[in-house]
Formats: structure tokens, sequence, C-alpha cells
């Protein structure tokens, strides 16, 4: 079982974006999904060490951390402790997990294709952030 948290508020993976050069369309990711990505990259890395790239089936759970809105009073705050609210907002939990499987291309294994179980959650935490935690599959 390999683990790592990629400290911040989660992001979505965005839509490829179209541009025009020499009268061709181009298609570029947008500059907050590579950043996010390449972080996410970096992470995957370091947990990673020494051991080559993840062969056959593997298992992703990617649990996804977002700060409590400003709306919220403490006193929600702190039943949330006890029992937490799950995120029903934007973005979407399949939009975050693709940005952390895309992300771990190469890095954690050869192709997202080999994640054969996958697990999002979106919930709220006095720190943002999103853990993923990746195993073979036997």
């Amino acid at each position: 079982m390999i683990s790592f948290t990629v400290p911040g508020t989660p992001v979505a993976k965005a839509r490829a974006r179209a541009t025009m050069v020499a009268g061709r369309a181009r298609m570029y990711t947008p500059a907050k999904t590579a950043s996010y990505e390449g972080k996410v990259a970096y992470l995957g890395k370091q947990a990673m060490g020494a051991l080559e790239p993840l062969n056959g089936p593997v298992s992703l759970t990617v649990e996804c951390f977002f700060a409590y809105p400003s709306s919220w009073s403490k006193k929600r705050i702190a039943a949330n402790l006890i029992k937490r609210e799950w995120v029903t907002k934007t973005p979407d939990g399949d939009n975050c997990l693709k940005a952390v499987s895309d992300a771990l291309n190469g890095v954690c294994w050869r192709d997202d294709c080999q994640v054969a179980r996958a697990v999002v959650t979106k919930m709220y935490s006095d720190i943002p952030c999103v853990a993923v935690v990746m195993e073979v599959l036997s």
C-alpha cells in the first residue's frame, strides 16, 4: 500500500481547451489543472521512492477534504467532527479522481487504465487536502 497527501483545496480535472495556431486547432490543458497534476505527480513520485511503477490491476482511493463554508456556525463545525457531512457541491468527485489518476500516469503506474477499483469521497474538514491510497489488487 502506498499513500500520500496533497495539501490544499482539491482541484478537478478541467476540460481541454482549444486555440487556433497557424489556422489549426491546438488543444491544451488549462494552467490550473496542469499545475495541480504536476504537484500530485511530484508527491506521488516521493511516495513511490525507489519503487518501479505498479504492474497489474490497482485500487485507488481518493479522499477529498474541503474547507468549511464561511456560513457555517461553530456549532455546525463541531457537529461535523462527530458526524461528517458529505460535500455535494462542485467540483464533481469523478473529476477530482481523474485529475489524480492522470497525474500518476508513468509515476505510480504505466497508465490509469490499470485502476480497476476506484473510490472517491468528498467531505468537509478544517484542513483542505486530498488523501491518496494505492494498492495492487491480487
